[in-house]
């Protein structure tokens, strides 16, 4: 007999208000969403601030929390049930043309490296929910019988997979991490390594599994409190000629998450994008919205500073490295209402981890490439991750730890990408 996965709550890992508002109850009812007959793009109306609550619960000691923030599309979802058509029925949010040209992705570059994410329990319909995402906004179809899409379980084999994480949080996160890397690289191969449960030692497993199965890049969107028993798995995310990007945290300014506070990964912090009359077409910001969340940043205990690193306020290794959108995305998975809009640096990680396969490059950099090309990144100088204290000066006394600045800041590392030199 198997068991459901389990959702527990802890004061000692989480802030109370995310903890109440992982505790809200959540929608069953399924509105039986499919996709429209033609690829259209998302609408650009974004959600209020506020308004995303946490998809998986605080997690006990000794496990990862995924950190995808959600709300259902009510409207969306309503339109498409009542064979609604046209703009009433088109998810909204940002979808892949806009990141596209928000980061000025080559997305025609054919690269089919594959990308591997990192994830805790089975998510049945996956590759269903993908396929509907890839074919509302007019991306090739990335199927299982083509070798494009593939899943397995922590030890890498495709029977028996783990039991179902439906409606835990963790198939949301699927659903959002193979969403995002085939926004950033519509061509690459998606493998997808299942956990037998959230905890360090299972998803570690899953790390050592997608690098040995060959995925140049391995995305995590997941963690925890950085702690020195967290720490003796820090061997399963240190593989040379593969890049690992990991969340930097939705709790702003506090202590370094595991595992992005490691020195062999790409920390990846996050940002609002809006629309701008400049050059680029675009700006960003900090990504800090009232209740929801906060991009991670911090200064490690634990972790010594790497060599790339030059910042002085922190000794130890300092989090994040880059950074990417975090907020106003819109994915499908029908266990959650159909489409749903979701936020977080769930969203960042695996958009960077697309644009790392995009690149092709994974197999040959080293870590802290990104630092050696920053030319190639927008440097975001706007807003600070100070979350529900909003003065940086009490927070972080101002400094670059919870503030961005010119050049290199916590909040969002050296900038978000600028196409691919930097990967």
């Amino acid at each position: 007999m198997t068991s459901r996965p389990r959702l527990a709550y802890s004061l000692c890992t989480a802030h109370p208000v995310r903890v109440l508002a992982a505790g809200l109850a959540l929608s069953t009812a399924s509105l039986g969403a499919v996709a429209p007959a033609a690829p259209a793009a998302a609408s650009a109306a974004a959600p209020r601030a506020g308004t995303l609550r946490p998809a998986c619960p605080a997690a006990p000691f000794g496990e990862a929390r995924c950190l995808v923030l959600y709300r259902p599309q009510t409207s969306v979802n309503r339109a498409i049930a009542e064979r609604v058509t046209g703009l009433a029925a088109r998810p909204k949010g940002w979808g892949p043309r806009q990141l596209e040209r928000a980061y000025r992705l080559p997305v025609n570059r054919r690269s089919h490296a594959t990308v591997a994410i990192s994830i805790a329990f089975d998510t049945p319909n996956l590759a269903r929910y993908l396929a509907v995402y890839r074919k509302q906004f007019g991306l090739p179809a990335c199927a299982v019988p083509s070798g494009c899409f593939r899943k397995v379980n922590e030890n890498g084999k495709a029977r028996p997979l783990p039991i179902s994480g439906v409606r835990s949080g963790w198939d949301l996160e699927a659903t959002l991490d193979v969403s995002m890397i085939s926004a950033a690289c519509p061509h690459c191969r998606i493998l997808v390594v299942e956990a037998n449960s959230p905890t360090f030692a299972d998803l570690a497993k899953t790390e050592d599994t997608a690098a040995r199965l060959g995925a140049p890049v391995i995305s995590n969107s997941y963690g925890a409190r950085e702690n020195g028993f967290a720490l003796h798995y820090a061997g399963a995310y240190d593989h040379p000629g593969h890049e690992i990007t990991v969340s930097s945290g939705d709790f702003g300014f506090t202590a370094a998450s595991f595992p992005a506070d490691l020195r062999a990964i790409t920390a990846v912090g996050g940002t609002v994008l809006s629309r701008a009359h400049n050059r680029r077409g675009w700006t960003e910001k900090v990504w800090n919205v009232g209740f929801a969340g906060a991009g991670g940043s911090g200064c490690s205990a634990y972790v010594a500073k790497p060599s790339w690193q030059r910042d002085r306020a922190c000794p130890g290794r300092t989090v994040a490295d880059v950074a990417a959108v975090a907020w106003n995305i819109p994915i499908y998975n029908k266990n959650w209402g159909g489409w749903v809009t979701v936020g977080g640096t769930s969203v960042s990680a695996p958009l960077v981890a697309g644009i790392y396969g995009l690149a092709g490059n994974a197999s040959t950099i080293k870590p802290g490439f990104e630092y050696r090309h920053r030319a190639a990144l927008f440097d975001i100088i706007h807003g600070n991750n100070a979350w529900l204290i909003p003065q940086p000066k009490v927070v972080c006394g101002d400094s670059y730890l919870c503030v961005a600045r010119n050049g290199y800041d916590a909040p969002t590392g050296l900038g978000t990408p600028d196409g691919i030199g930097a990967f």
